[in-house]
Formats: structure tokens, C-alpha cells, sequence
């Protein structure tokens, strides 16, 4: 069997490890690897990097995993290249991604690929120019809720799509009466935190391959808890927004709107949801489930402020089933990479696509500075 060694870097954060190490690469090794179109197989190596020693020996005990250091030179050096990963802070991943990319590494990364969208442009340039395969996590697209809008949009259900509303969020509680969900570094802008340079460019893919390309966006952008507490207990000012709330305007007239949020209490179904209205039929769609309601089903609903309304609204949606069992979408997505590395199998969300992510969240930062709607140019290398 065929071995890739994949230099892991940032994997003892939460992310790092729960979804790439934890749920994606050791759970691709436990069933053998990485199934080929020929039948064979590749089976994955991983190299953990980070930048404390405790850390990263406490990860490798754990899994009985041996290669393992703080120095990123030494893990892409001395060996085969295979593909190097990247789930570090923000502020960290552009000069990491950039050593992989002279080293020879074909890389995949976690989003933002970099801070700004002219670096971003700049590692897509130099990847690209390198001939090495480049991609961006793009896991919202691999759920199984929206796998399931997806075949709606494709199979014509909703008729001409007219709308999307979406809400994202959750309380991140401020780490003094109760701890944390979230680094803080998540909430200072000088280290790359912020919520719409993390939740823009995931609704830039989302939008992109489901409804449309943005050409225009309109956003307000806020920080609601000026003070946190860190990793230690110290209180420190939040720098970065905790709050955006955005219009985006799509190919073919659709208009989104999308709110993201680490300030607002849930009162849905699911931490994310996205309403599709259209001529033909509407449905709402979460992380797993999904309900539409078609246009012959569709209550006549009458404003009457004086009565009870005798409608029950959501008894009247009908569940999407589930059809095809998928596996975790971050693993999904790493199969996939890996036959693209492997085999040149099919995987367009490459660094131009993430580079469109960077690009819709500084215009949308730009949109709340200047209150204004910014238009959305093409992005090329």
C-alpha cells in the first residue's frame, strides 16, 4: 500500500484536533486509507507540528502516533513530499503555507488562507507557479443539510430562487462566571480574530456553489462584548467583531441575507440555518435535517393581529429524508483531497476559491466602515 506523509500543523487546537486529526486523517487510517479509483489504496502519515512540545507529546501518546515537532523546517524537510495542513491562527498560516509552498508541499488548509485578500492572491500566485495542488476547507458544503439543499437547487425544486436567509451563532460565554467556547485570540484583530473573516468566507462558498457568485455586499459589522477574559483568566479588550450581519446580493437577482453572531442565544433548531424561498416551493436547512414546503402545499396565511393565528407554521414542512448515509463532511472533504493529490481526482475548491472567501469578508468590513454597498469585482491570478 501506497503511504502520504501529511504534516499536520496546528492540531492541538480544538478544531485542529477534533475535526482534521481526530475525525478526518486517524479515522481515514483506521479504515485502511483512502480508496482510489483503481481499487488500491493510500494510507496517511501523520506529522504533528505545533508550537508546544507538552502538547503535541501528549497528542502522540495518546495515538500511538511517533513523528511529532516544534519546528516546522524539520517536519517538510528530509522526506517525500506529500501535503502539508494547516489549522493555525490566522495571524500564523500565510508564512507556514508559503514555507510548504518553496518546500515542494502540495497543501491543503484550513480558512482564512491569509489575512488580507491581496496575500491571499499572492499564495495562489506562488502556488500556482510552484505546480503544487492547493486546497481550502470548505466542510459546510459537505453537511448533510445542505447535501440536501444542494440536490433541491440541482433538481429544480424550488423553481427561481428568490431569497436566502441565514442565521449562524451562539453565546461564546465571556470566560469569567463560566469558561469559554472559543481562543481568545478569536477576539483581537491584531492576531487574525474576528467573526467575519471567519464566517464570510465560509457564506462566500456556501453562496457561490449552492446559488451564485456575490456581486455585492452590504454589511455591518460589530463588537457587542467589549471585554473578555483569556486562557489564564485575564480580562483583555476585545479588538475584533463578534457580530456581522450582511446583504449579499447574487447572480440572478437572489438576495441573502445572513447573520452571524457570538452574542446571540439560539432560539432554531440548529446553530446554523438557511431559508431558501423560491416560486416553486421553500426549505430550511440545518447542519443535518432538512424541510421544504412546496408551492401546492402551502398555506394561505392571512394577517390578523386580533386572533390567535390557527395556523401550526411548522407542522405544515415536510422532512427531507435521509436517503444516503454520509460520513463526517471534514473527513469527506479530506478523501477527496487526498485522490486529488494522489490520483488529480476532482477538487475545485482550491486557493482562489478561499482567496474569494478573504475577499467578501474585507469587503464586507470595508461595506461597515463606510456605510455603504460595495460591489464585488472578479477574483483571477
Amino acid at each position: 500500500m501506497r503511504t502520504l506523509d501529511v504534516v499536520m500543523n496546528g492540531v492541538s487546537g480544538r478544531m485542529g484536533y477534533r475535526q482534521h486529526l481526530l475525525r478526518s486523517v486517524l479515522a481515514i487510517r483506521e479504515q485502511g486509507g483512502v480508496a482510489l479509483s483503481d481499487g488500491s489504496r493510500v494510507q496517511l502519515q501523520p506529522v504533528l507540528v505545533g508550537r508546544v512540545e507538552a502538547k503535541l507529546r501528549r497528542i502522540a501518546e495518546r495515538h500511538g502516533l511517533g513523528r511529532w515537532t516544534t519546528d516546522l523546517g524539520e517536519a517538510l524537510a528530509g522526506r517525500p513530499q506529500g501535503i502539508y495542513f494547516d489549522a493555525q491562527a490566522t495571524s500564523a498560516r500565510e508564512d507556514s503555507v508559503l514555507a510548504a509552498i518553496e518546500a515542494g508541499w502540495h497543501v491543503y488548509t484550513e480558512k482564512p488562507i491569509a489575512g488580507s485578500v491581496s496575500a491571499a492572491i499572492r499564495l495562489a500566485r506562488r502556488a500556482a507557479a510552484a505546480g503544487i495542488k492547493n486546497g481550502v476547507v470548505h466542510d459546510k458544503l459537505y453537511l448533510p443539510g445542505l447535501v440536501k439543499l444542494k440536490h433541491l437547487v440541482d433538481t429544480g425544486f424550488f423553481g427561481r430562487v428568490l431569497s436566502v436567509r441565514g442565521e449562524f451563532g451562539y453565546w461564546v460565554f465571556e470566560g469569567d462566571s463560566r469558561p469559554t467556547q472559543r481562543p481568545s485570540w478569536n477576539y483581537r484583530a491584531e492576531d487574525g480574530g474576528g467573526i467575519t473573516i471567519d464566517m464570510f468566507c465560509h457564506w462566500n462558498y456556501v453562496l457561490e456553489n449552492l446559488f451564485g457568485a456575490v456581486q455585492a455586499v452590504t454589511a455591518r459589522t460589530v463588537t457587542h462584548i467589549p471585554t473578555r477574559y483569556d486562557e489564564q483568566g485575564q480580562a483583555y479588550a476585545a479588538t475584533a467583531d463578534d457580530a456581522a450581519y450582511g446583504i449579499f446580493e447574487l447572480a440572478e437577482g437572489v438576495i441573502a441575507q445572513l447573520n452571524s453572531s457570538w452574542a446571540v442565544r439560539v432560539y432554531r433548531d440548529e446553530l446554523v440555518e438557511f431559508q431558501v424561498d423560491g416560486t416553486q416551493g421553500s426549505a430550511v436547512a440545518g447542519l443535518r435535517c432538512c424541510r421544504v414546503q412546496h408551492r401546492v402545499t402551502t398555506p394561505m396565511l392571512v394577517w390578523d393581529p386580533d386572533q390567535p393565528n390557527p395556523q401550526r407554521c411548522r407542522e405544515q414542512w415536510q422532512l427531507v429524508p435521509d436517503d444516503v448515509e454520509l460520513d463526517n463532511g471534514f473527513k469527506r472533504q479530506w478523501e477527496q483531497f487526498v485522490r486529488h493529490v494522489v490520483e488529480d481526482g476532482p477538487h475545485p475548491f482550491d486557493f482562489l476559491s478561499g482567496a474569494r472567501g478573504v475577499q467578501l469578508a474585507e469587503f464586507g468590513m470595508r461595506s461597515s466602515a463606510e456605510g455603504r454597498r460595495i460591489s464585488i469585482p472578479s477574483l483571477t491570478l
